[in-house]
C-alpha cells in the first residue's frame, strides 16, 4: 500500500466519522410538524442538511488541492466534493462544495508555474497550486488516487489518466454526474454569468448535457438569493432521454426544477384545449425511409421569426378592428362617448393583454353605470335603467367577441394573406385539425404565442433560467417565445449541428438563434468523451457527407478495437452470435439500431424467438430499463451505450444525403467502446468511401 494511499485512507476514515457523527445528530432531532414558522424555517434547513449528509457520506470527495494564498507561509490542503461540510466547533470546512469560488481551481488550473487565482466575493484571490489530486471512492471505500500535478516535479504529467479511468467504465441505464471530472471549457460553460444566453455547439460525447445539468446546481449554488430552482426549467427531446438523465440532479442535491418537454409544457399552459394529432405518426412520417422532403420543409415554415410576424401583425389589426365607432348610449341622455371609450383602451389599459383590456372595459361601463345610477330618484326607476343599461352593454359589447388562441389560429387560416407564408394545401390542412381541436407539434408555438397576447402572462410563469437541450431541432419562433417568458434572458441553450435531424422544425445555423438576443455566449465543444478514438474517427468519416457548419470531434485519447462493418445475407443470425460473445464481457448496456420503428419491432420479435431478453424502445417510451435494446435511430439520440449494432446500413436505408449521414452519425456515437455495423446486398454510400484504415471488414 502506497504512502500516499494510506495517507487518504486515513483522512476519508476522519472523515467519515465526522460526517457520521453530523447526521447521527441531525437525525436525532425530531422532525416539526407544527404551524410556527420559524420553527418550520429551522427544519427546512436541517432536512437540507440531511440530504446533503447522506450525499456526501457516501462519495464524501473526489478531489484534494493543496493552495498557498498570497501572504500564507503553507499551503492549506482542500478537499473538494458533492456537498460542502463544516467543522462546526472549528468553523472551518472539512470538504469545499464544488461549486464554492475556491473549488474553481481544481478545474482550471491544468499545471505550470504561474500564478493560481480565484474570484471570492471579497475579490480576487491570488496563491500557488502544490498539489492537484483526484480521489475515486465509491460506498466509503477509497478506491483510487492519482495526482495529476506535483508542484516542482517533472515526473507527474497532466495526463488524462483519472479522466480516462473515468470513460472506462461500464454504463448503466441511467446518466451520470460528471463532478469529478469537469474540464477546463466545460467548468467556464458551467460557471459563466446567468444573464448572457449561452449557445453550446457541442459534438457528440462533449459531455453537453451533463455540463447544462451542472450549470443549473451551480446557479441555484451562486445565485440562491436570486433564483428558485422551481422556477428553472429543462426541455428535453423526449420522455425517454428525461428518464435517461433524471438522476444526475439529485446526485448533485439539487431538487424542484420542472423538466418536460416543449409539447407538454404548451399544451398544459394551453389548458388542453388542443391535442396532438398523433405525435407518433408524425414521427414514423418524418423519418421514415421514404419521407416527403417538401411538406418537411412546408412544416418548417410555421416554426420561422416570418410566421411570428404575421401573426403579431394580425393580432394587431384585431385590436385596430375592436375601437368602437359610435357612442355608448346606455339609457336616454346617458351616453359614453367613443373619445372616452378610445381613451380606456388604447391609453389607460394600453399594456394590457387583449382578455384583459376587455375585461377591464366592461368593468369600467358597469362602475360607471353604477355612479350614474346614483344620480336617479326611484327604485323602480333605478331597477329598468339598470336592466336596459345591461341589455345595451351586452348588445354594444359584441363588436369586442370573446376570443381564444385557437379560434383565433383557426381564423387566421381563413385570411388569404397566409398563403403567401404557407402553400394552400398545408393551411386547410391546418384548417382542418383546428376545427377538430387537433394540431401538429410545429402548430403549439404559434398557438402559444397568441395565447400569451391575448391573455398575458402572469409574474410566476415567468422562468428564472430555461435549458434547452437538443436544442438544434427547436425552432426559432419556439426560442422566441420562451426568450419573451424568461426573465434577464437567461438561457443554457445546447445542441449539435451534426445531429439536427428533426429537419421539420429544427435549424441548421446557430445564427437562427443568435439574433433573437442582442448578446449570447456562444461556446464549441470539440472533445468527444464518450466514444473511443476508433469510433469517433470513423463517425467523423460519415458526417462529412452532411457538410455541416461546425467542427468535426477531437476524441480523448482512448484506444479500443476497430469499428467492424459486417455484410451478411442473415442479419439476425449475425446479431445474435455477437449478442451471445458480448454477453461473456462485463457490458450492461447494447443497442440494436435500427432505421424505422416497424422494423425495429420486427427485429425484437425474432430477437425474442431466438432467446434473446431485449427491450423495444418506441416513440411513446417514457423509461429506459438498460440491458439490451432495440431502439430506432431518432430515439437514440441523446443516450449512450457500451456497444452498439447498427443494422440495415445499406444503399436503401441510408442514401448519399446530408439528413441520411447525421442518421447515421447519431447511430455511430451512441457506443462507448464498441460498434459494430451490418448490411446486407449494397452497402450505403456514407460508409463505401470510408478509408479501410478506420474499420475493420467481416
Amino acid at each position: 500500500m502506497s504512502t500516499i494511499y494510506e495517507e487518504e485512507l486515513k483522512s476519508l476514515q476522519e472523515v467519515l466519522s465526522t460526517l457520521d457523527d453530523r447526521i447521527h445528530k441531525l437525525e436525532s432531532i425530531p422532525v416539526y410538524h407544527g404551524d410556527n414558522y420559524t420553527e418550520q424555517v429551522l427544519e427546512s434547513m436541517r432536512e437540507l442538511n440531511r440530504q446533503n449528509l447522506r450525499i456526501g457520506v457516501q462519495e464524501p470527495y473526489f478531489g484534494r488541492l493543496d493552495f498557498r494564498e498570497d501572504g500564507h507561509l503553507e499551503p492549506n490542503p482542500l478537499y473538494i466534493g458533492k456537498v460542502g461540510v463544516s467543522d462546526e466547533a472549528a468553523k472551518k470546512p472539512i470538504v469545499i462544495d464544488w461549486r464554492a469560488p475556491v473549488a474553481s481551481m481544481f478545474y482550471s488550473f491544468n499545471g505550470g508555474e504561474e500564478l493560481a487565482f480565484y474570484q471570492s466575493p471579497d475579490g480576487l484571490v491570488e496563491g500557488e497550486v502544490y498539489l492537484k489530486r483526484n480521489i475515486a471512492i465509491r460506498k466509503r471505500e477509497l478506491e483510487r488516487v492519482v495526482d495529476t500535478y506535483i508542484k516542482g516535479s517533472e515526473d507527474v504529467s497532466l495526463t488524462d489518466e483519472f479522466l480516462l479511468y473515468r470513460l472506462g467504465e461500464n454504463k448503466d441505464n441511467k446518466l451520470k454526474d460528471i463532478v469529478s471530472t469537469i474540464q477546463s471549457e466545460q467548468n467556464e460553460i458551467i460557471r459563466a454569468e446567468k444573464n448572457i444566453p449561452l449557445l453550446i455547439q457541442g459534438v457528440a460525447g462533449s459531455g453537453k448535457t451533463t455540463v447544462a445539468l451542472h450549470r443549473l446546481a451551480f446557479l441555484i449554488y451562486e445565485y440562491r438569493e436570486q433564483l428558485q430552482a422551481d422556477r428553472m426549467i429543462i426541455f428535453a427531446p423526449n420522455s425517454l432521454f428525461l428518464d435517461y438523465i433524471s438522476g444526475v440532479l439529485p446526485e448533485l442535491g439539487v431538487g424542484n426544477i420542472k423538466q418536460t418537454t416543449f409539447p407538454e409544457w404548451a399544451l398544459r399552459l394551453l389548458d388542453n384545449a388542443v391535442k396532438l394529432k398523433q405525435p407518433e405518426e408524425k414521427l414514423k412520417e418524418a423519418f421514415s425511409i421514404n419521407r416527403d422532403n417538401n411538406k418537411v420543409m412546408l412544416d418548417k415554415l410555421k416554426g420561422s421569426i416570418k410566421f411570428k410576424s404575421f401573426i403579431e401583425t394580425s393580432l394587431i389589426q384585431f385590436e385596430e378592428n375592436l375601437v368602437p365607432t359610435t357612442n355608448l348610449e346606455l339609457w336616454d341622455q346617458a351616453e359614453i362617448t367613443v373619445e372616452e371609450i378610445k381613451k380606456w383602451l388604447l391609453v389607460e389599459y394600453k399594456h394590457y393583454p387583449l382578455t384583459k383590456r376587455r375585461e377591464r372595459l366592461v368593468a369600467r361601463i358597469k362602475r360607471w353605470i353604477e355612479i350614474e345610477l346614483k344620480k336617479v330618484e326611484g327604485t323602480n326607476e333605478k331597477k329598468l335603467l339598470k336592466k336596459e343599461a345591461n341589455i345595451r352593454l351586452n348588445a354594444y359589447m359584441k363588436f369586442w367577441p370573446k376570443i381564444s388562441a385557437l379560434s383565433f389560429y383557426t381564423s387566421l387560416m381563413k385570411r388569404k394573406e397566409i398563403v403567401e407564408l404557407l402553400p394552400e394545401g398545408l393551411v386547410r390542412e391546418t384548417e382542418k385539425n383546428c376545427q377538430k381541436k387537433e394540431v401538429n407539434v410545429e402548430d403549439l408555438a404559434p398557438l402559444l404565442y397568441i395565447h400569451h397576447q391575448l391573455i398575458g402572462i402572469e409574474g410566476k410563469q415567468k422562468f428564472h433560467h430555461v435549458v434547452i437541450d437538443e436544442a438544434q431541432d427547436f425552432s426559432p419562433f419556439q426560442i422566441y417565445l420562451l426568450k419573451e417568458i424568461t426573465l434577464g434572458n437567461s438561457f443554457t441553450i445546447l445542441g449539435d449541428l451534426s445531429q439536427a435531424i428533426y429537419n421539420y422544425q429544427g435549424i441548421e445555423d446557430w445564427n437562427d438563434f443568435k439574433e433573437l438576443f442582442q448578446e449570447t455566449g456562444y461556446y464549441e465543444l470539440t472533445r468527444s468523451y464518450r466514444s473511443t478514438k476508433e469510433i469517433i474517427e470513423f463517425a467523423n468519416e460519415v458526417i462529412k457527407h452532411a457538410e455541416v457548419p461546425v467542427g468535426l470531434a477531437t476524441p480523448v485519447f482512448r484506444s479500443g478495437e476497430k469499428v467492424k462493418v459486417i455484410a451478411t445475407d442473415d442479419q439476425i443470425h449475425e446479431i445474435v452470435k455477437v449478442l451471445q460473445d458480448l454477453g461473456k464481457g462485463n457490458l450492461k448496456t447494447i443497442a440494436i439500431i435500427g432505421r424505422t420503428d416497424a422494423e425495429c419491432r420486427s427485429i425484437h420479435e425474432k430477437l425474442l424467438t431466438a432467446g434473446i431478453n431485449a427491450n423495444v424502445i418506441e416513440a411513446n417510451q417514457s423509461k429506459y430499463a438498460g440491458g439490451i435494446s432495440v431502439v430506432p435511430v431518432y430515439l437514440a439520440k441523446g443516450l449512450e451505450f457500451d456497444a452498439v449494432l447498427l443494422i440495415d446500413v445499406d444503399a436503401s436505408h441510408y442514401k448519399d444525403s446530408k439528413y441520411d449521414a447525421k442518421l447515421l452519425y447519431v447511430g455511430c456515437t451512441r457506443s462507448l467502446h464498441d460498434l459494430r455495423i451490418f448490411y446486407s446486398g449494397e452497402a450505403s454510400p456514407l460508409i463505401q468511401g470510408i478509408p479501410e484504415e478506420f474499420y475493420e471488414s467481416k
